[in-house]
């Protein structure tokens, strides 16, 4: 391989974000994990495969930040607070130095603006695609599962959606909006806006996907009101059809929350309530129910 071999590619670029006492800098086996006193730990993982999520000649500094932002979100969603995380890279021979440079760099600029270190992975060769997993740990006092929502709380969600799915059309080409590139690879995960939520998640596969789980895992229906979802200025621009498509897009990575009504405030928006029943019904302004071709992202 044109690269470092495994052990001066952790040398040289994995083992200076291990900051954590219990990294051990990479040097044994294990790493140590005390959660704070009082809190749960909170864990999750997720793999990234080129060309099936993410675009395998991205930068890759934003692949990384990509990487790890899409499994904060996920701590994020359980009112966590982010400990540290395990990183696993299966590299093909075309990765160099330079890449490998350029992904630390961008894990580097992330560790420092959420506050977390690298605790430890694994490195392989393989014949196949770049295919690149994080383990994240995180920390809770009370955290917020999918299966806490009761029939007349409200929907929130805590920001925008469509931004992913379109700003993945963006970063292939479809059209030129630079922001919307922007907000594909670099989601921003939603710390400290689950608390106090009964039932969360994040919006990866889509919202009426996603909070399609909320309702299974908690017994219960959803009703959104089309027009109440909130999109952003570069979203809203595309046309009326743009408004149905980011319900059901994914790639978001914005909390989609169930409460009461008294945490309706100016950072969570209320897009619908919880009812009795299954599914999820989109309904349009006169009230009738929307048609929806697929609900979200299917992993089959």
């Amino acid at each position: 391989m044109s690269r470092s071999g495994e052990f001066e590619l952790i040398h040289h670029f994995l083992a200076p974000l291990a900051t954590t006492v219990g990294a051990g800098n990479l040097k044994d086996d294990a790493a140590l994990i005390d959660p704070p006193a009082g809190r749960q730990l909170v864990v999750t993982t997720d793999s990234m495969v080129e060309n099936v999520h993410f675009l395998g000649d991205g930068p890759p500094s934003l692949i990384a930040r990509r990487l790890l932002r899409c499994n904060l979100s996920d701590l994020a969603a359980m009112a966590a607070q982010p400990e540290g995380y395990l990183l696993n890279l299966a590299l093909p021979e075309w990765i160099d130095d330079a890449w490998l440079e350029g992904f630390a760099a961008g894990l580097a600029a992330d560790q420092e603006e959420f506050g977390l270190s690298l605790i430890g992975g694994d490195t392989v060769a393989t014949p196949g695609a770049l295919t690149l997993t994080i383990t994240a740990f995180g920390s809770a006092a009370t955290p917020v599962r999918r299966s806490g929502a009761k029939p007349g709380e409200r929907v929130f969600v805590t920001g925008p959606v469509g931004d992913g799915c379109f700003g993945l059309k963006a970063v292939r080409g479809a059209f030129d909006v630079p922001r919307l590139a922007e907000r594909y690879w670099l989601p921003s995960p939603r710390f400290g806006r689950a608390e106090g939520a009964t039932a969360a998640t994040d919006i990866s596969d889509g919202l009426v996907a996603d909070l399609g789980h909320i309702c299974r895992a908690s017994g219960v229906g959803a009703v959104i009101d089309l027009h109440a979802v909130p999109l952003s200025p570069e979203v809203a621009a595309l046309g009326k059809d743009a408004r149905l498509e980011a319900l059901t897009g994914g790639d978001d990575y914005e909390l989609v929350l169930t409460a009461p009504d008294s945490m309706a405030n100016s950072t969570n928006i209320p897009v619908g309530r919880i009812v009795p029943g299954e599914g999820v019904t989109v309904l349009d302004a006169a009230g009738h129910p929307v048609p929806l071709t697929r609900q979200g992202y299917r992993h089959d």
